[in-house]
């Protein structure tokens, strides 16, 4: 879905347009409600693990996906992915097809029961929370530090698809970004239930030798959240002179992809971008356009493993 968030969603407390839009919000909820009456399905020969959010937007699901992936792998675990078919998501597609095996179909549980079929172990689900077709083995909710959860408002008047709330029932809360004090939000989910398990991953660059931090740069994205792909570079010293953010999964033109050569040259600097964004211009043959390569580092580590054994031991 090609969709930028309105700025409302983002502001700390509700704006004019948030009330206004209320109602729907509301009359949304109500809808969802009924889901919880849809009977839930499980495949015995497989376990899952679902990777979701609550916030609509980048929140490091794919990344927190593909490091699962590396881990369970390390223990000789044959797993797999399991993303829903959106034609418009193929750039996420690709990123996890080249990391592991993927099943994508239009319903979920049809994937899952193909990846039972051909005796994968466990398989790890690239968003899914809101499917209540399925029961999860293990759910984990992402947050990004920057945004957390914008307007605390459910869509359309927030950013929010279903309440703060209801992170209770998933246990687990992943919070995703580049070394932010996070007292004050670890606060609020402790508020909410103080039993539930909160990680903290850190985005790190890990093809930083492939750029010489001397030069200037052009940086572009067009992902769920582009100040935190910024903030990850500027931390890592990389001096950017101009920064310009499309909508998630935005197609590039011909004409904007040749827009940034111009631009460079003019300012004298390089260009990159981040490794989903290249996925959907790599076979347009610009050389001169790099990504950069990024890895989500768990900084409790341990503590997630020793969580996560539950579904493989």
């Amino acid at each position: 879905m090609k969709f930028k968030k309105p700025k409302f969603w983002d502001y700390k407390k509700p704006s004019l347009n948030s009330y206004l839009l209320l109602p729907i919000s509301i009359l949304i909820k109500s809808i969802n409600l009924l889901k919880v009456f849809i009977p839930k399905k499980k495949i015995k020969q497989i376990r899952t693990i679902c990777v979701g959010n609550i916030y609509l937007g980048g929140t490091g699901k794919t990344s927190l996906s593909l490091k699962i992936n590396e881990i369970l792998n390390e223990k000789k675990i044959k797993t797999c992915f399991i993303k829903k078919f959106y034609s418009s998501q193929i750039d996420e597609q690709n990123l996890l097809e080249i990391n592991g095996k993927l099943f994508s179909d239009k319903k979920r549980i049809n994937s899952l029961k193909q990846a039972s079929t051909e005796g994968f172990k466990v398989a790890i689900f690239d968003d899914g929370l809101q499917d209540f077709s399925i029961n999860y083995d293990f759910n984990i909710v992402c947050f990004n530090n920057l945004n957390w959860i914008g307007n605390g408002l459910t869509i359309p008047s927030g950013p929010l698809r279903e309440s703060i709330e209801n992170i209770k029932k998933y246990k687990n809360v992943f919070l995703n970004g580049n070394d932010e004090d996070l007292d004050e939000i670890k606060r609020y989910i402790n508020k909410i239930d103080p039993n539930i398990n909160i990680y903290q991953g850190k985005y790190i660059p890990k093809n930083l030798d492939e750029f010489n931090l001397n030069d200037k740069f052009l940086v572009f994205s067009g992902i769920g959240n582009h100040r935190t792909f910024i903030s990850m570079l500027k931390t890592n010293n990389f001096n950017i002179v101009k920064d310009i953010e499309y909508p998630d999964h935005y197609q590039y033109s011909i004409q904007e992809l040749d827009n940034f050569i111009s631009i460079s040259k003019n300012l004298d600097c390089k260009i990159i971008t981040t490794e989903k964004d290249f996925m959907r211009i790599r076979e347009s043959n610009y050389d001169k356009i790099k990504y950069i390569k990024v890895d989500l580092k768990i900084l409790n580590e341990k503590k997630f493993l020793k969580d996560l054994s539950n579904i493989y031991e």
